[in-house]
């Protein structure tokens, strides 16, 4: 990791994800950060990866992820420096990961700041987006600040946590930022229209910027037993870790943000907007590539009194004939087939489930 020895902002990409709402486009052997689902030529974590660039430079960028995925990392980011490639021995959600990586970068750049990014998000205006990140370091490095970059809502989503923004923090990197009152995980409809109408809340779009020693603190004030775990685990030295191995799996499960935000005083917020989409499940694709027509198709498609569907084959050869639908999703991958409504795309992580529970079915999952 002498790579980090010289810069100030190092970028950590969560690529450990299984992106089942994407099922069945997203396998376990391919989800979703390495597909292309647009015509960029770029898969998702490679967009992100290009992202970042322009914020450090790529030799700077580190990647989280699974066992399983490490060569389609390597593979779609050739120019990352495998000592910047940690491996998570089982997934135990953002706030393993990102413990994980931050005692990495602190042994060799104690005072470095550390940026938090999915692999899986969509980024339109990559102009502004490098302004925010840059200002939001700029902040992480006047004090001890754990930075959060909350999305300008422009839609009551209920499939997006909130954050509500308090008193305006001082400060001389140039956005407004906020100190953050309260975290608010998914909502109803009905929460999320008056959340909109008070104009206080943002979308959490889990990008985070701090330094590596204040969120190391926040993890041994706010998460003791996870940072003495890890930490003594980070110990041991050598090609293999046996320890890390060990212990990883019988960590807590958790997210950073309940973890850590929902308990830390010094979190803030800078309110931003640069076309952001975290491409959560396949209504996505209608936010992503809608066009003046009834539908949106990738393939070939043949629809009678059908609109506001989402069509999508991956096989140039393959035909969707529909007959009366509205706001479905039809996916046709390989040799499993999706329909589902629009709005029951959450529960195909049910169905994913269902699979692996069942040896007979588990190779579709």
């Amino acid at each position: 990791m002498t790579t980090l020895e010289q810069h100030v902002f190092v970028p950590v990409i969560l690529a450990g994800g299984s992106g089942e709402r994407f099922w069945p486009l997203s396998r376990k052997h391919r989800p979703k950060q390495f597909l292309h689902l647009d015509d960029s030529g770029r898969s998702l974590l490679q967009a992100t990866a290009d992202r970042l660039a322009a914020c450090t430079d790529h030799a700077q960028v580190m990647v989280v992820t699974g066992h399983d995925h490490r060569l389609q990392v390597l593979e779609q980011l050739p120019e990352l420096a495998l000592e910047n490639l940690l491996i998570e021995p089982a997934p135990r959600d953002t706030a393993a990961a990102i413990l994980y990586a931050a005692l990495r970068i602190a042994a060799v750049s104690p005072d470095a700041v550390m940026g938090v990014f999915p692999a899986d998000h969509r980024v339109a205006d990559t102009r502004t987006f490098t302004e925010v990140i840059g200002q939001a370091v700029r902040l992480a490095q006047e004090a001890q600040h754990l930075v959060t970059i909350g999305i300008t809502p422009n839609f009551p989503a209920t499939g997006y946590g909130y954050i509500q923004r308090g008193a305006a923090l001082e400060n001389s990197a140039g956005l407004p930022a906020y100190r953050v009152t309260r975290f608010t995980e998914k909502p109803d409809a009905e929460t999320a229209q008056a959340f909109l109408n008070t104009g206080l809340y943002s979308w959490n779009s889990g990008i985070f910027v701090w330094g590596v020693s204040a969120i190391l603190k926040a993890f041994e004030q706010y998460q003791p037993e996870l940072y003495q775990r890890l930490t003594a685990a980070l110990q041991t030295h050598g090609p293999f870790n046996a320890q890390l191995a060990q212990i990883f799996p019988t960590l807590p499960k958790t997210s950073i943000d309940y973890a850590i935000l929902e308990k830390a005083d010094n979190v803030v917020v800078i309110p931003a907007e640069f076309g952001w989409d975290d491409l959560g499940d396949w209504n996505a694709l209608e936010r992503l590539l809608k066009g003046e027509g009834e539908n949106v198709a990738v393939g070939r498609h043949v629809g009678l009194d059908t609109g506001g569907a989402i069509l999508y084959t991956t096989s140039g050869d393959d035909l969707i004939a529909t007959i009366g639908l509205e706001d479905v999703v039809v996916v046709r991958a390989g040799e499993v087939t999706l329909v589902v409504r629009k709005d029951r795309t959450q529960d195909i992580k049910k169905v994913v489930q269902q699979l692996k529970s069942q040896p007979e079915l588990e190779r579709f999952a």
